[in-house]
């Protein structure tokens, strides 16, 4: 067993349930990541009235920061649903694929089962994907203002070099978010 070299099915059955993403699900992840984290930028900028320019390289630093904290959480949970939505979707799924192909007699029963398999990791990877921008995006927007506008209210945005609202709300945010994706979902 120990020199048994795996298919290539096999292979791509075993990426599909491996916690690594694909470059395209990568570079969504950092997009969106991007953008969620530059959003306060805009909050601290206008309500909290830090100037831009002048905390252009702390705004950037703690984006940067802010974006992988976020792309880490959002491949988690992406991880921990996929499998999720697999087992509720597969029945219709199922029921669709076959659908397609019973007319199909040329085709072997093994064949319409690997079908079907792709064609349930593909829209559990989709709907995985599309849930873990949306529900991770939510969750930070909401802990950077409530820990913004709450928690930190009292510490000055203004506080140079630490700009210590700013640091502590949008760093503990991203890092509470990464944290909260790595538990593991009670059924």
């Amino acid at each position: 067993m120990a020199g048994k070299k795996l298919t290539r099915e096999e292979e791509l059955l075993l990426e599909d349930f491996s916690r690594n993403v694909s470059t395209k699900s990568n570079a969504l992840f950092y997009g969106n990541a991007f953008i969620i984290s530059a959003i306060p930028i805009w909050l601290f900028w206008r309500i909290h009235q830090m100037e831009p320019l002048e905390s252009a390289i702390l705004f950037g630093i703690v984006t940067v920061i802010s974006t992988w904290l976020v792309a880490y959480a959002y491949r988690n949970v992406k991880f921990f649903l996929k499998h999720k939505i697999a087992l509720k979707r597969g029945e219709a799924v199922s029921r669709e694929v076959m659908k397609k192909v019973a007319d199909d007699k040329k085709m072997s029963k093994q064949e319409k089962e690997e079908r079907i398999l792709w064609k349930k990791n593909e829209v559990a990877d989709y709907e995985a994907t599309t849930f873990s921008i949306f529900y991770n995006n939510a969750l930070y927007l909401m802990l950077v203002i409530i820990i913004s506008f709450y928690l930190l209210r009292s510490f000055s945005p203004m506080v140079y070099p630490f700009c210590c609202n700013y640091i502590g709300s949008v760093g503990s945010a991203g890092g509470l978010l990464a944290l909260f994706s790595t538990s593991t979902p009670k059924n």
